[in-house]
């Protein structure tokens, strides 16, 4: 792993928890990090997200092998741009965003002279902010690279190892690819959540006090999912408009089918659905991506 000096521009979940990572699991590498907000860079000086936390963008990424931007996908261009001016030849600028054919056009246009690697951590909480970071959040989680054509095989090498290092299982994929499928795997269920909370929150015949009071296993998951960052969640919706459209029609049309079942009382038809849904559930369990424990081990967590 070549990189000796990572620069990390956000310092909120993802930006926090690598700088913490790479102080656990790659003591060698020096860190520096940059926040938009003054506040957040106090607090991430208090809790040590990076070695030496900076109050310019670009003092932060100077001398730098490797800048990652952690900032909401609409906001790339403009913290691009922000750290153009040290930049030093030959750095890899990558990303955390979970849509990569929108970052790597602004990325390309903010920095048309460097070396550009997108990447995904599917990793995260419904938690925000420099408090939320810690050390093992990259832990047996995957991390999706899409090398734009054309780039450094040694230096796409290089970001594998850096987050191999971290506890990723690193996997290269074609930008277009990763966006379809993180539409379906990771967007589509975020806004079915913001759905059906705010539905369920603006029902006259059921007040929110109950909704809250009586809110069972599986309302209460789609809140937890619900309370995840809108800023980010906004731009990620936008970014990645088509795959999310898409696949948002191709649900839409599954879930009629199911509502003409319950209509038709075809108990047979929702038998043999939700019997290959409860397989895709051991698969996941299986492949190590949550917990098979009750409540998902989150009663012994807390």
């Amino acid at each position: 792993m070549s990189f000796r000096h990572v620069a990390i521009i956000g310092l909120g979940l993802l930006g926090g928890s690598i700088g913490l990572a790479v102080k656990e699991h790659l003591p060698g590498v020096t860190t520096t990090g940059y926040d938009a907000d003054p506040k957040v860079r106090e607090r991430a000086r208090q809790r040590g997200l990076a070695g030496t936390i900076a109050d310019d963008p670009a003092d932060a990424v100077r001398g730098a092998d490797l800048v990652i931007l952690c900032v909401p996908v609409g906001a790339m261009e403009a913290a691009a741009s922000a750290i153009a001016p040290g930049l030093k030849p030959g750095a890899v600028v990558s990303d955390v965003g979970s849509s990569k054919i929108s970052v790597s056009e602004s990325l390309a246009r903010a920095l048309p002279e460097h070396v550009i690697i997108p990447a995904h951590p599917v990793a995260g909480t419904e938690q925000s902010g420099p408090d939320a970071g810690f050390a093992s959040l990259f832990h047996h989680r995957w991390c999706i690279i899409t090398p734009p054509e054309g780039a450094p095989p040694a230096k796409v090498k290089s970001l594998k190892a850096f987050w191999r290092g971290l506890g990723s299982t690193v996997e290269i994929m074609d930008a277009d690819h990763h966006d379809r499928v993180l539409a379906v795997t990771s967007h589509i269920p975020h806004l079915i959540a913001y759905t059906i909370v705010g539905t369920a929150s603006d029902l006259e015949e059921v007040t929110r006090s109950e909704v809250i009071k009586y809110s069972a296993g599986g309302f209460r998951d789609f809140t937890r999912i619900a309370a995840s960052d809108p800023v980010m969640w906004r731009d990620v919706f936008l970014n990645n408009r088509d795959a999310v459209l898409d696949m948002l029609d191709r649900f839409l049309t599954d879930l009629a089918m199911m509502r003409e079942a319950i209509k038709a009382g075809d108990g047979e038809m929702m038998f043999d659905q939700f019997s290959k849904t409860r397989a895709i559930r051991r698969r996941i369990i299986e492949h190590g991506q949550d917990d098979a424990r009750p409540d998902f081990g989150r009663h012994d967590h807390d």
